[in-house]
Order: C-alpha cells, then structure tokens, then sequence
C-alpha cells in the first residue's frame, strides 16, 4: 500500500490499527527534577545539571557567582571544551528578552518551576476525548491547561 493508493485517503475504508504494535522507538524515562536543588562540586555535575534543566519543561533559578538570580526557561546549550566556552540561553519569567550565561559564572541550579510535561500524556487526551465523544459532547478539540495554578 502507498500514500499513492486511493484506499488509502477513503475515509469509508478505515484501518483499525492498535497503535501500540506500531511504535518504533521505545519511550524514555524522564528525570523527575521538579523542585530539586543539584549539587554542582565538579565541571561534570554543572554539565549534567544544565542538561537536565535543557530537557526540563520548567522555569529554573540560576544563582550566579556574583549572587545575582535569573529565574527562567532554558530554551538553548552550547556546549564547549571548557565552562567559560560554553552556554546556555534563558528566556528570564515574565519578559521576552534572552539572557546568555556562561556556564563558568553558574554557582547554583534549581528547578523552581512547576514541570510543564509532567502527568500529561497523549493517552489521557485521547481517552478524555473518547469519554466526552461517548457522552455527546460535540466540538471537543485539543485545548491547553491554564499555565495560572
């Protein structure tokens, strides 16, 4: 069968398809860091640490050397063959601007901000939707969370 095949765009003619016998990569588990403080004693620790915060869907507090604190989403890395090389990108809460930080002026991490990925799931969406479908609800769509708690 190929996407050229007009069986295939029939919607009359659906495939009923178990999606868990076709998933080709297997899932990961994730760092459940929510609310943790890393400790940073070697170069190694503070590069894992912010590859951590790298993956996190969360707001982190980083406490530089001078004392100064950034609370915000680390969206970019680059990594270099020393700290002062290399860095990471925050977008600061509540502004737009990008601060860059070297990963040489980072005294601290912690993951401040509630993890944005954590307990949802395309399962859970699929299965409310299902419900609501049964039910007679009409119009249901994908709709985010409040960010507000």
């Amino acid at each position: 069968m190929s996407w050229a095949d007009p069986t295939v765009l029939d919607p009359k003619k659906r495939l009923t398809v178990d999606p868990n016998t076709i998933e080709v990569v297997e899932g990961f588990e994730r760092d459940h860091v929510e609310g943790s403080v890393p400790q940073l004693a070697s170069e190694d620790d503070l590069r894992h640490a912010l590859e951590s915060a790298f993956s996190y869907r969360g707001d982190v507090t980083i406490t530089r050397k001078d004392g100064s604190k950034l609370e915000g989403y680390i969206f970019d890395r680059r990594t270099g063959a020393t700290l002062a090389e290399s860095r990471v990108r925050v977008i600061p809460k509540n502004e737009r601007t990008k601060v860059e930080i070297a990963y040489s002026d980072i005294a601290a991490l912690a993951f401040t901000g509630r993890d944005m990925a954590a307990g949802r799931s395309w399962e859970t969406w699929v299965k409310n939707y299902w419900e609501k479908r049964a039910a007679g609800e009409k119009n249901i769509g994908l709709k985010p969370e409040s960010l507000e708690e």
